[in-house]
């Protein structure tokens, strides 16, 4: 029974999103603010947390700050925004906050469960495992330690950007178009948006690159989508 942590003020909305969860056979707790969330995490009881689903708009400390702080102290911990702010400017900074996905309000509950089951499915060891371990300009992608190290300094992934670069990197040369992406990295069938995976993209190369504006591992090729490569 995954465990799953839910951060909403609204008490009609919070109350209504764990019935629904609890129905589809998860484990909820809940907190009304960041502040608790984040003591929550910190006790003994936030090892059981699989996934977040964080509101954006909270008393005190907002949803963009919270996802940062949670992304500080754990970069495995699937985060997914709820939120009835749907503009462009919100969703970029939700993303760019380290959020693995972003639903706007109003959402259908089978439609929030499968991005709920997608999100935890990308938190496991990834299943397209092709070879060891790849070298490339000092970048190391073991993908059976699922570990990565840039000229022997490990660098810490979130379960979204581990799996971006292991399909990425899986195909060198090869453009991905955010379509294919959406679907293969976040398992998004329907609802897709390509958002996702620019933001994604963005905190790669931040963490990756020398040069995130002239990258040599994560290229875009532009009317296309991305590469790995060609370095």
């Amino acid at each position: 029974m995954p465990h799953v942590l839910l951060i909403e003020d609204d008490v009609s909305v919070r109350d209504g999103t764990e019935l629904v969860l609890r129905r589809h056979g998860y484990d909820v707790a809940t907190a009304a603010t960041g502040e608790e969330a984040l003591a929550l995490l910190a006790g003994p009881a936030g090892g059981s947390v699989e996934l977040a689903v964080l509101d954006l708009m909270l008393p005190g400390m907002d949803g963009f700050e919270v996802c940062r702080r949670i992304r500080a102290r754990s970069t495995v911990l699937p985060v997914i925004m709820l939120t009835a702010r749907g503009d462009d400017h919100d969703i970029v900074n939700g993303l760019e906050a380290g959020a693995d996905d972003y639903v706007v309000k109003p959402v259908t509950a089978p439609v929030l469960e499968a991005r709920i089951r997608a999100a935890l499915r990308r938190a496991e060891p990834s299943g397209q495992v092709r070879s060891d371990a790849a070298e490339r300009a000092g970048l190391v992608v073991d993908r059976l330690g699922l570990t990565v190290t840039k000229h022997g300094v490990p660098v810490a992934l979130p379960p979204t950007e581990l799996r971006l670069l292991l399909e990425l990197s899986a195909s060198p040369g090869r453009v991905f178009s955010r379509e294919q992406l959406l679907e293969s990295v976040w398992d998004h069938h329907f609802l897709g948006d390509s958002r996702l995976v620019d933001a994604a993209v963005g905190r790669l190369r931040a963490k990756l690159e020398d040069v995130p504006a002239k990258p040599r591992f994560v290229q875009t090729v532009r009317g296309f989508g991305y590469r790995f490569g060609p370095l």
